[in-house]
């Protein structure tokens, strides 16, 4: 093990060397994204003779989302231009190499709903064509690329379900009160009628997962009547529902589902770390096998469609993600690759859970990660805070995390008010909390690491992108004296003009954004002081402002307002704009000089050590 020099930035946030590997549905061949000239591009091995091709061909953003096709000789993916995420859905050829972009149009979002085992060439897909704000849905022939609709939106769907013979069948529809539907039809040509309405504390939390194999039930995550969300069988025709697995605390996410039987075989609920419970007694030998090649967390990434060869994964916080062809009539699982296997040459932080009281007496739990080998008492700090924020942040390598410890740094995260996965009064407890409750939970989370001696109160940065960036503008405006430094990655500065500039396919979701966050005519007073472009007079401590020209969530003109306003008050701030990204840096390259530039900002202000 070394830490003699500082991790190279190059071996923490360049490419990775594999990653996301997923079985043919003949279980004969092995996809995986790796580089291929420098760009993440997918592969396939052939299991038979190991041998390794490259498949896709791209050449600038590279190809991450991808899934094999039940025809077993087409893989799909989807792309966007520069970061615009206006995705289109193309089919690549194994036998030919060619690649099609299925979806060829202007200015459209196309992403895949569902594909079937049973209708091989055929994929359920959502796009926007008609107008920009609602996608319908259609199947498509993915061999011609002809296509046809089968859920008209009328602007207020927000996610579908297809049921077992692959019809179409379930839709989740917003109202404008931020309330939801559960909506239901008996065939894609009948009319849709509400199964389920939930109450606007209910919407983030309750989704349908699948139907049953009869049609009869749904599988579904439900939060009405109670705080954490619960695995529920419900009937259709009677709304009766059977409780599969409940929590007082935390949410039931995740189940894995048998993809010929439909039945549910296990499920998941995510507390310091992810717990898996199975429920089929088929597989629980296959998952004691497995939690015994590692003490990482598991996870599955694809299943062969007979389901004898499984690809598992095993996810640690000091070192690389690994993977395993697994033999479920063997028992026996080969080690395939892990992501980054430069990593196991050093000693990486850990991630320690914790947990402690806001000031408002709300539990708040996170993570704390010190630089290894320290003596854990008066150190520089970084609080690094999620986006979202209807997000967590998860146990797990994190190679912010890496670097940040690598580097001198405590690296403090808080899933506070409004992260998901701790109930619905968690969640909701974040209405209207903007730069208020929610930054006063990360002020309290300092205090803590403050008081234990860990912290040297001098020497704290506060560090994010999109929630997280907008958390270090509150961090520099209303709290200034807390940090030392700020660094904020595509962060809204001004609420108002973020909330009116919100992408058109986000439109469904605009009343329970406005719920949460406020109404940009109604509550304008309100948002210019939960902004801080408002505030910037307040600004103290130096800061590094990063932003995608491309980024179609958070406008560029959120950081170019904020960094105009300081430079006209003499405020020193370092500006990196990059005109090929959009919400975050998908290329390596752009990557690396993020990091080299923040890494030296964070060192000049606290301390830290850099690469070079």
């Amino acid at each position: 093990m070394s830490r003699s020099n500082p991790i190279p930035l190059e071996t923490i946030f360049g490419n990775p060397t594999r990653i996301n590997p997923q079985i043919s549905p003949d279980g004969t061949r092995l996809a995986y994204v790796a580089p291929l000239d420098g760009v993440l591009n997918v592969w396939i091995r052939n299991l038979e003779t190991g041998e390794d091709q490259p498949l896709t061909r791209d050449t600038d953003r590279g190809v991450v989302f991808y899934f094999w096709a039940f025809t077993n000789r087409h893989i799909i993916h989807i792309q966007d231009s520069g970061g615009n995420e206006n995705y289109h859905i193309f089919r690549t050829d194994l036998e030919t190499g060619e690649t099609v972009d299925l979806t060829p149009f202007e200015n459209i979002q196309a992403l895949p709903v569902e594909m079937h085992r049973d209708f091989p060439d055929q994929m359920l897909f959502a796009m926007n064509r008609d107008r920009p704000e609602a996608q319908d849905v259609y199947r498509m022939n993915i061999l011609d690329g002809s296509f046809e609709i089968v859920a008209r939106n009328p602007g207020n769907f927000m996610a579908y379900t297809a049921d077992a013979d692959f019809k179409l069948r379930v839709a989740k529809a917003s109202n404008p009160d931020a309330s939801a539907d559960l909506l239901f039809r008996e065939t894609e040509e009948s009319p849709w009628k509400s199964l389920i309405h939930w109450e606007p504390d209910d919407v983030l939390q309750s989704f349908v997962y699948a139907f049953t194999k009869d049609g009869e039930f749904l599988f579904m995550i439900d939060s009405r009547d109670v705080n954490a969300a619960r695995l529920l069988k419900y009937e259709i025709k009677t709304g009766q529902f059977e409780i599969i697995a409940q929590d007082d605390t935390f949410d039931v996410r995740g189940v894995m589902i048998h993809p010929e039987t439909h039945e549910l075989q296990a499920y998941r609920i995510y507390k310091a770390r992810q717990e898996w419970t199975v429920l089929d007694d088929a597989i629980r030998d296959d998952f004691e096998f497995l939690r015994s090649i590692e003490d990482g967390d598991l996870f599955l990434t694809s299943r062969s469609r007979d389901d004898t060869i499984w690809i598992a994964g095993f996810e640690k916080d000091d070192g690389p993600d690994t993977f395993y062809l697994f033999d479920r009539k063997q028992r026996q699982a080969e080690y395939l690759f892990c992501n980054r296997p430069e990593l196991e040459q050093y000693r990486l932080a850990t991630m320690e859970p914790i947990s402690f009281q806001a000031r408002d007496g709300l539990t708040i739990h996170g993570y704390i990660s010190f630089p290894p080998d320290s003596d854990r008492k008066d150190l520089p700090m970084v609080l690094n805070v999620h986006g979202g924020p209807w997000y967590r942040d998860t146990w797990g390598f994190n190679p912010e995390v890496a670097w940040l410890t690598d580097r001198g740094y405590i690296c403090l995260q808080v899933n506070f008010r409004g992260s998901t996965g701790y109930g619905k009064d968690f969640v909701n407890a974040a209405d209207r909390e903007w730069g208020g409750r929610m930054h006063t939970d990360l002020v309290d989370a300092v205090a803590w690491a403050v008081d234990r001696g860990y912290a040297d109160p001098e020497r704290i940065a506060i560090y994010g992108a999109s929630y997280g960036g907008y958390a270090a503008l509150v961090g520099a405006t209303v709290t200034p004296d807390l940090f030392r430094c700020a660094v904020d990655i595509v962060g809204p500065s001004n609420l108002i003009t973020f909330l009116h500039n919100v992408p058109p396919y986000w439109s469904m979701m605009l009343p329970t954004i406005h719920r949460q966050i406020g109404h940009p005519e109604q509550d304008r007073e309100f948002l210019e002081s939960r902004s801080p472009l408002f505030h910037v007079d307040n600004i103290r401590i130096p800061m590094l402002i990063a932003q995608g020209a491309n980024d179609p969530r958070v406008k560029k003109i959120e950081s170019e307002q904020i960094v105009e306003a300081m430079k006209e008050k003499g405020i020193y701030t370092e500006y990196l704009l990059f005109p090929d990204e959009g919400h975050g840096f998908a290329k390596p390259q752009n990557r690396l000089k993020f990091y080299a530039a923040a890494e030296k900002f964070l060192s000049k202000h606290l301390g830290g050590r850099c690469e070079i």
